[in-house]
């Protein structure tokens, strides 16, 4: 199996997973406060992490000289982008939300280009305004709109996704061993939280404490499958498939929470999806190229 073909199948199965935590965060209901989710969602994935670095023996430090600065980068950048869509969940449609944090996927290449030079060519950045064309449909930018604000944290929870995934990329191919990039991001930024949310506590009903946990380990199977996937092949040959999540969301707000977006949501749908459809077709020749060499 080629490196890029894996890490299509890792990004497919880290958007499943992402879409699970997602619904469950938001069957956990809007009176808990975000860092409260974050910090369990966090503190699961840095348990998790823990146990696979013991298991394989790895050491519980940077493997490569030079990594810290964007293992910590990726840390700052990955709990904005957490809490912003954490927050953009408490009031828009499950669809909705996951969709603007998908936008992550084209600020990875972005992110990408800025980190390590990985150079797009130039249908990728009109391809990337296509996109961010279609978000202003889910966003519906009026200040009349109760959803904007919400809306427009969702999006910027997007752009902060990116720049941590465009942070592991480099990572990846400084050589940092993976297991140990999910730990130090989840450890750090369950520290950095732990102080708002023990402030900010709200006592939980077993079910909440049932969904938060099952939050944190879908969290954490989504992080590792994302950050294999995103080292074995660059963000602009892949990311595409990240969009799958979309479909994911799209049944779980149907099934789970009888809600469906309205007609402006689905046409910022359809051009999102549709820019990244163009975009994998447009890069099909390199992609063979690609395994190929693979």
């Amino acid at each position: 199996m080629s490196k890029r073909t894996k890490g299509i199948l890792l990004l497919i199965l880290s958007a499943f997973f992402f879409a699970c935590m997602n619904m469950f965060v938001k069957l956990s209901g809007e009176e808990l406060p975000v860092f409260q989710k974050v910090f369990f969602r966090n503190a699961m994935a840095a348990v998790i992490a823990f146990i696979v670095l013991l298991k394989n023996k790895a050491p519980l430090k940077p493997s490569v000289k030079g990594s810290l600065p964007f293992l910590i980068m990726r840390t700052l950048f990955g709990l904005a982008g957490v809490v912003c869509n954490y927050y953009a969940l408490e009031t828009l449609v499950l669809s909705d939300a996951s969709i603007l944090n998908k936008m992550s996927p084209f600020f990875a290449v972005l992110f990408s280009f800025i980190f390590i030079k990985e150079r797009p060519r130039l249908y990728q950045w009109l391809i990337l305004g296509g996109a961010l064309f279609g978000t202003l449909f889910v966003i519906k930018p009026s200040f009349s709109n109760a959803a904007f604000i919400p809306a427009l944290v969702g999006f910027l929870s997007g752009v902060m996704a990116g720049a941590a995934y465009g942070c592991v990329r480099k990572l990846g191919l400084m050589g940092e061993n993976n297991p140990y990039i999910v730990f130090f991001f989840s450890t750090v930024s369950t520290l950095i939280v732990t102080p708002v949310m023990i402030i900010g506590y709200v006592p939980m009903t077993a079910l909440q404490w049932a969904y938060l946990l099952s939050a944190g380990i879908s969290a954490a199977l989504a992080q590792f499958s994302i950050t294999a996937a995103y080292t074995c092949a660059p963000a602009k040959e892949i990311s595409v498939y990240d969009f799958s999540q979309i479909i994911f969301a799209s049944l779980m707000s149907l099934i789970v929470f009888q809600q469906t977006p309205d007609l402006y949501s689905i046409i910022g749908y359809v051009i999102i999806i549709g820019m990244a459809i163009l975009n994998f077709f447009l890069s099909k020749d390199n992609f063979t190229k690609i395994s190929k060499r693979d």
